[in-house]
């Protein structure tokens, strides 16, 4: 019976998984790379067509490794690419930030309307805000990606925010991350009380910026696009 080189089959192994996970994450970076080349496309002809730019930014993050591993474990979910792409949908993720509220549901409407997006679930913090303030619209969405061995569904997350909720979003991360999540109470009722700061001045602003351009085409009712589904972040 020939010897087996235990060292040399477990490094093989090492790259076969390697590999593989390499290919899985690269479906859902091309995914991404999709969802911000058609938003970026919605971007410029709305701006020919308007002369007004919807987007201020648009920015992207694929989850590492580790991440995905941590959440794995956390949800109980088996430990094969079959059940990580069914359990976690967040793998993928593309903020739009907009001047306007109007803006982030209009280029919500005018993503998943496309013919080749499919809508899993959208969760509006913008209407039903977290406990704690946080708002942003949320909608998971898959878009095909056509590689050499097929075509595959990727989830991609989009969140939609104004300047204003990102700014909040993100100092309440920042506050978050320093007191390692145990914030103390004072803070906590400053963020809220900063949060409806921030909603507060996104509705003056709406209003000024109605003012100046005119009426503008009716924006879907939220609670229209919450009955399509939840997602919890």
């Amino acid at each position: 019976m020939p010897t087996v080189n235990v060292d040399e089959s477990m490094i093989a192994l090492a790259r076969e998984l390697r590999d593989e996970m390499q290919q899985f994450l690269n479906e859902y970076s091309f995914g991404m790379r999709e969802i911000e080349t058609k938003l970026e496309i919605l971007r410029d002809d709305f701006s020919h067509q308007h002369s007004y730019n919807p987007i201020e930014h648009l920015s992207s993050r694929l989850k590492g490794v580790e991440s995905i591993l941590e959440k794995v474990q956390r949800r109980g979910i088996q430990p094969n690419f079959t059940a990580i792409r069914e359990g976690i949908t967040d793998i993928a993720g593309v903020r739009v930030t907009c001047s306007f509220v109007n803006d982030a549901y209009r280029l919500f409407e005018l993503l998943v309307g496309q013919d080749d997006i499919g809508l899993i679930a959208v969760k509006d913090y913008i209407a039903e805000p977290k406990s704690n303030g946080y708002k942003s619209l949320h909608a998971i969405i898959t878009v095909p990606v056509f590689l050499p061995r097929g075509t595959v569904r990727v989830p991609v997350e989009v969140q939609f925010r104004t300047i204003a909720m990102d700014f909040w979003a993100s100092l309440e991360h920042k506050i978050y991350y320093k007191y390692d999540k145990q914030v103390p109470q004072q803070l906590l009722d400053e963020l809220r009380e900063a949060a409806l700061t921030a909603s507060d001045l996104d509705e003056r602003m709406e209003r000024l910026h109605r003012q100046i351009r005119g009426s503008e085409e009716p924006v879907p009712a939220p609670q229209q696009m919450t009955s399509r589904g939840t997602h919890e972040a």
